[in-house]
C-alpha cells in the first residue's frame, strides 16, 4: 500500500521540514505509534538516577553505628545501584540503538512513500545486531572525541555522521563503511543538518509546551524531515552515476 502524495525530495532545509511535515501527516497514525513505542523504551532510562548525600541517611530508622548489619545493608544497597547501573549501560548500548536504528528505517520508508513495517523495531536484532551496535559504538566514540577536542569538531562529526542509522539499516553496510559513506554523503550538506537540528531543539521545546499532546507530533516531524533529507541526499549523490551512458 502506497500513498498518493508525491513528495519533494530535494536537500534543502525549507524542503526536508516541508516534506517532514506531509510524511507525518500521511502516516500519523503509524508513525505516532512508533514515537510512542520509542518513548515507552527510553522513559525508564531517565528515571534511573541515583544522588546519595549524607542527608539521605538521617531518614534512616537507626543511627549510624557501625555494626556489622549497617555495613552490610549499606554494602548491598550499593551493590545493588552499581548492578542497575550496569544494567542501564547495557541497555543503553546493547539494545537501544536497535530500537532506534529500526525507527529511523520506519520514516525513511514512509519518506519512500511505502506501509511503515513495525517489524523493523526489533528486526536489527536478528539481521544486523553486530552492525548496529558496533556502528553506534562507533560514531559516539567519534563525537565524544571531536567534542573534547573544543567542542566544535564533535558538532562537525555528529553532524558528518548523522546518516550513519539510516545506512546501516538501508544499505547494510558495516561500521567502518557506514561512517565513510555518511561522510561522502553529507559532504555539502553539513550546515543544513546543523541548521535542521539546531531548529528541531525549539520544535522539541515547543512541542512540551503543549505537554504530551505536542511532543509527540513534534518528535514526529523532526524524524520525518530528518528521513526526507536523507533520502534527498541519496537520490542527489546515486541520480548522477544512473544517468551515465553505458558503453556499447
Amino acid at each position: 500500500m502506497e500513498t498518493t502524495r508525491e513528495y519533494k525530495l530535494i536537500p534543502t532545509f525549507g524542503d526536508s521540514y516541508g516534506t517532514g511535515w506531509k510524511v507525518m501527516l500521511d502516516n500519523f497514525l503509524r508513525l505516532l505509534l512508533v514515537v510512542f513505542v520509542l518513548g515507552i523504551l527510553t522513559g525508564p532510562m531517565k528515571g534511573i538516577n541515583f544522588n546519595l548525600d549524607k542527608g539521605d541517611f538521617s531518614h534512616f530508622p537507626w543511627h549510624w553505628n557501625g555494626s556489622w548489619e549497617q555495613i552490610f545493608g549499606l554494602a548491598s544497597l550499593g551493590a545493588f545501584a552499581v548492578f542497575l547501573g550496569l544494567l542501564a549501560l547495557a541497555y543503553t548500548f546493547l539494545a537501544l540503538p536497535v530500537v532506534r536504528y529500526g525507527a529511523k528505517m520506519i520514516f525513511v520508508e514512509s519518506v519512500r512513500r511505502k506501509k511503515p513495517d513495525f517489524e523493523w523495531l526489533i528486526r536489527g536484532f536478528w539481521t544486523n545486531y553486530l552492525n548496529i551496535i558496533l556502528a553506534n559504538l562507533l560514531v559516539f566514540a567519534l563525537v565524544m572525541i571531536g567534542l573534547f577536542a573544543i567542542i566544535v569538531p564533535g558538532i562537525i562529526i555528529a553532524c558528518r555522521l548523522a546518516f550513519v542509522p539510516y545506512i546501516v539499516m538501508d544499505k547494510k553496510l558495516d561500521p567502518i563503511e557506514s561512517v565513510e559513506l555518511s561522510w561522502k554523503l553529507t559532504r555539502g550538506h553539513g550546515w543544513t543538518i546543523f541548521l535542521m537540528a539546531f531548529v528541531s531543539f525549539f520544535i522539541y521545546i515547543f512541542g512540551l509546551m503543549l505537554i504530551l499532546v505536542g511532543i509527540l507530533p513534534a518528535t514526529m516531524w523532526v524524524k520525518s524531515s530528518f528521513a526526507s533529507l536523507y533520502q534527498s541526499v541519496l537520490i542527489e549523490k546515486e541520480k548522477p552515476a544512473e544517468e551515465v551512458p553505458v558503453a556499447a
